[in-house]
């Protein structure tokens, strides 16, 4: 316990939820980071510490398990505006509303300003809009910028990591764009969760929060994952060796893209400026792809969007939008 501040969780409680959480693989620089919270917060003063500072708290708990499996982040000290962007694209993806994007920035803001010796100024919300295109906290503005990559950028970065020194990152590739899968969903897979797909034609997805969704496998899919089976033996993880660990692998692969984009980039890309591919960005095609076969089928579009939504992990028709970008 912390005398009046109990809500802040001792270091056994965050061990514990680091362990229980699936979805989180960089358990050491999640538990890391929040050992690091915890500090700042016993101390943090000039807010309620009964309602404003639990809830800040809170707000950061889930930046720590962001920065740690995305950015792979030991520091808070080393926060950066680029972290901030990315958790923002994050949680709007997840269809977050505005006032919960402002009630996160508040909580980085507030905690980075208790860091005795940060690396490095944060910029205020206006001047991230002015820098980063794709940074707009105004409701339900954030979606509709495009971010898909043009097949011809898709195929070649297959091709590019089919010849690399770690070729699985190509079975990845595609699964991220063929189904619409998160990295860390891909990741997450064992060779028992193909065998089952290949024999119910559809791919059982544990996503975040612990929804679970069915997602039809295509002819593509199917060989993508038999493809991947190949050298692995029962029981292990289709892309996680056992010298390795997940976050390793998701690391690895984002880096992949990072660094081989421009080589391929396809000049009729419609993408603005300023906007480059990711691992992120194949789920953006997959969602447009299947809204759109479900409109060529009749299905109208409210209906079409729900049904998106609901393949990609989520629950509500307008998140469709934010991946549609028309």
């Amino acid at each position: 316990m912390n005398g009046k501040r109990g809500w802040i969780k001792s270091d056994q409680q965050i061990r514990e939820v680091a362990f229980a959480n699936e979805e989180l693989s960089n358990k050491g620089a999640y538990i890391n980071l929040m050992l690091q919270l915890n500090s700042l917060a016993r101390h943090a003063k000039g807010i309620s510490v009964h309602k404003s500072l639990p809830q800040y708290y809170h707000h950061m708990h889930l930046l720590c398990q962001f920065l740690a499996d995305s950015f792979n982040l030991k520091a808070l000290a080393n926060l950066q505006d680029k972290h901030i962007v990315e958790y923002v694209l994050e949680r709007q993806d997840e269809g977050k509303s505005a006032a919960t994007l402002k009630n996160d920035l508040a909580a980085i803001r507030y905690f980075h300003d208790q860091l005795p010796q940060p690396r490095y100024q944060l910029s205020s919300n206006q001047a991230l809009t002015k820098k980063y295109l794709d940074f707009n906290l105004e409701k339900r503005k954030f979606g509709g910028i495009n971010r898909q990559p043009t097949e011809l950028e898709y195929q070649a970065l297959v091709a590019l990591a089919r010849k690399s020194i770690n070729p699985e990152m190509a079975n990845m590739i595609q699964l991220c764009r063929e189904l619409g899968l998160r990295v860390h969903e891909v990741v997450r897979l064992y060779r028992a969760d193909a065998e089952k797909a290949l024999r119910d034609s559809s791919l059982t997805v544990k996503g975040k929060g612990g929804l679970i969704r069915e997602v039809p496998l295509s002819d593509h899919a199917a060989i993508i994952l038999k493809d991947a089976m190949q050298s692995v033996e029962r029981g292990d993880r289709l892309f996680v060796s056992n010298d390795l660990k997940a976050h390793q692998v998701i690391q690895r692969v984002q880096d992949f893209v990072k660094n081989n984009r421009n080589k391929v980039l396809d000049p009729l890309n419609q993408r603005p400026p300023g906007i480059e591919i990711t691992m992120h960005s194949f789920r953006h095609a997959y969602a447009k792809d299947q809204y759109h076969q479900f409109i060529a089928k009749g299905i109208e579009s409210h209906k079409a969007k729900l049904l998106v939504s609901k393949l990609i992990g989520h629950n509500r028709a307008d998140v469709t939008d934010i991946y549609l970008a028309e």
